[in-house]
């Protein structure tokens, strides 16, 4: 096939055949509202448009009042205009309501295909969005309309958009199954991991030694030379103050404790005022108390300062096997059961939670066996579960790069590979 400049420098060259178009030729934007009953949506950068009440990572409180939300039918676009440049974007497979901040467009251009365009904006569009985008303040950037609605877009006949779209339905359903299956396995050995954990600090390591009653619903008999204690007698709110060098540590539901720059490079604002911040220090225990519920719990790796969003503690025992007993209460939905519900699918960890929790102690060598042996296990159980997300990574960069190559005609659809659904 022959191939042409495409005029857009970082696409470079495309089919003959394709001609290029603003956005503004085929979509237009929506401002309908007066829709409170509707169900709440929002857009994620790997999920596209989804109920906001299917996920429990959504910490964006609805207001109580939602007749000023944007009414959305199935087949609108969506884009979070201060994220447009992470991906979150897609045509709605949803009827509901959005933030008011969230752009909504209307297909006008019946030459435009909606999957064909679902998959080129949201697969090839993010860094021309963070170059379009103008910052609100560090690490936060805001894509305006008239920018977004004078990019230029790819526009194959219509045949080829539906033969592009069929195409990579197929195959990405084919990669996203392979990726869903590894999830899977993953899944099994954190299962695995957290059951070893809860044997370990609730029952101990020796399976023959006399047991008693806890007095804990929950936990039911322990060993018989454990004690009971509350938090208040065992740990400490600590409040240090922020040195000038200190940058921000962030504690990850995967348990890592760490500065956020070792997991994350974009997708976090910068807070400009930083009130009530503390420092953190390496090796202390630290809960957030908004998602601790889900495994935000852990030791830090990493000297910095934190939000106050973060309880940072200090205990007068084993703070690493403090850890791994808090760690259970998440997994197990303790913290969930003593919530006064805060939002949908979470719970408070707050001090005043941690301080009146009432915690397992062995003897401090006994903490220091439970906590030696757990790291042991857990490193093991990490490294595989390391592995198969590096095959997920792989398969995923696979997908990103068959899309980018196909909606951009740097490839064309053979009949062979082709398994076209009727127009």
């Amino acid at each position: 096939m022959k191939m042409k400049d495409s005029g857009i420098a970082w696409i470079g060259r495309i089919p003959e055949n394709w001609k290029t178009v603003k956005i503004k030729y085929c979509l237009s934007r929506n401002e309908k509202k007066n829709h409170p009953n509707a169900p709440v949506l929002s857009v994620y950068r790997d999920y596209g448009v989804v109920p906001k009440d299917s996920r429990d990572d959504n910490h964006n409180v609805t207001s109580s009042d939602t007749s000023n939300y944007k009414y959305v039918v199935k087949g609108n676009l969506v884009i979070n205009k201060m994220k447009a440049w992470q991906g979150s974007l897609a045509v709605s497979r949803h009827t509901g309501i959005v933030s008011p901040a969230y752009y909504v467009y209307q297909f006008t251009n019946s030459k435009l295909n909606k999957a064909y365009f679902h998959y080129l904006i949201r697969n090839c569009y993010k860094d021309e969005f963070r170059r379009l985008s103008t910052g609100i303040r560090d690490g936060q950037w805001d894509l305006q309309a008239y920018d977004f609605e004078n990019t230029l877009i790819l526009l194959p006949s219509q045949l080829e958009q539906q033969q592009i779209a069929d195409f990579l339905d197929s195959k990405t359903a084919e990669i996203d199954g392979l990726i869903d299956k590894i999830n899977a396995e993953i899944e099994v050995l954190q299962q695995y991991q957290n059951s070893i954990i809860n044997q370990a600090v609730t029952k101990g390591l020796d399976p023959n030694v006399p047991m008693k009653d806890s007095g804990i619903a929950w936990v039911g008999e322990i060993p018989e030379t454990w004690e009971v204690a509350r938090g208040k007698n065992i740990l400490t709110l600590l409040n240090r103050e922020v040195r000038p060098q200190d940058e921000i540590v962030t504690a990850f539901r995967d348990g890592q404790v760490t500065l956020r720059r070792n997991r994350r490079t974009d997708g976090f604002t910068i807070s400009t005022k930083e009130i009530g911040y503390q420092g953190v220090r390496v090796n202390d225990l630290v809960v957030h108390a908004m998602d601790g519920f889900a495994g935000a719990i852990g030791i830090s790796d990493s000297n910095g300062k934190s939000s106050p969003v973060l309880n940072v503690l200090d205990s007068n025992q084993n703070k690493k096997y403090i850890m791994y007993y808090l760690r259970v209460c998440a997994s197990l939905g303790v913290f969930q059961a003593l919530a006064k519900g805060i939002r949908i699918r979470t719970a408070d960890t707050r001090w005043d939670t941690l301080r009146n929790l009432n915690y397992l102690l062995p003897s401090r060598s006994e903490q220091q066996q439970i906590a030696n042996f757990l790291d042991h296990k857990t490193a093991e159980i990490k490294r595989l579960i390391k592995s198969k997300q590096q095959q997920i990574n792989q398969l995923t960069e696979y997908k990103n790069s068959l899309i980018f190559e196909y909606v951009t005609g740097k490839k064309q659809v053979e009949w062979g590979e082709l398994n076209a659904r009727p127009n």
